[in-house]
């Protein structure tokens, strides 16, 4: 972990990381953030697909996004693995303010458009949000690519140039004798 984040202990073992299916806002290019938009019917048969990847990962319990697009997406996993999903309001995407709805094209590094959630403030509350999670699962966290950029930079791992893809499913090693460094296998 990096010096500036705080001890989370799931942030110690390994846990698998969902980025919701696609949504109407992925599929058009446009800012979610904190607008709560349903699945497409591809986000739906992604999400199917993605709890077929994970029904033999010895998944243990389903933390969720209180977003539609999350909850839906845990919920079709929770079902063949037959699971409970907690909710977890904190594991929110980025409230973008007035860009909410618009292109992303719009958005420039290092601004924060008015009325949004500071970089700062995000990560305070994905972390609140993390800090949750009991350590003694293994857990799937379905949540948002906001949410995995801050546990790329929370975990040493340099951030994705793209987006994480929606709906496909990553697994999260600790370091250990063999890896000194935090690893994400895509499955």
């Amino acid at each position: 972990m990096t010096a500036e984040s705080p001890t989370i202990p799931l942030l110690a073992r390994p846990f698998y990381f969902l980025r919701h299916g696609e949504t109407e806002s992925n599929a058009a290019g446009t800012i979610a953030g904190s607008i709560d938009v349903p699945l497409t019917e591809r986000g739906h048969a992604q999400a199917r697909a993605a709890a077929a990847a994970l029904e033999n990962c010895g998944i243990t319990v389903i933390y969720s996004s209180a977003l539609r697009r999350a909850r839906d997406t845990a919920d079709y996993i929770a079902g063949m693995l037959r699971l409970p999903v907690s909710i977890v309001p904190e594991l929110a995407e980025r409230h973008w303010g007035v860009l909410e709805g618009k292109s992303r094209e719009l958005r420039v590094p290092g601004i924060t458009p008015p009325g949004a959630e500071t970089p700062e403030e995000f990560t305070a509350r994905v972390f609140g949000g993390l800090a949750k999670i009991k350590p003694e699962d293994l857990p799937l966290i379905v949540s948002h690519s906001g949410v995995f950029r801050v546990l790329c930079r929370t975990l040493g791992i340099a951030e994705p140039v793209e987006q994480v893809a929606n709906a496909r499913p990553v697994r999260c090693r600790p370091p250990d004798a063999q890896h000194p460094r935090w690893r994400f296998e895509v499955l």
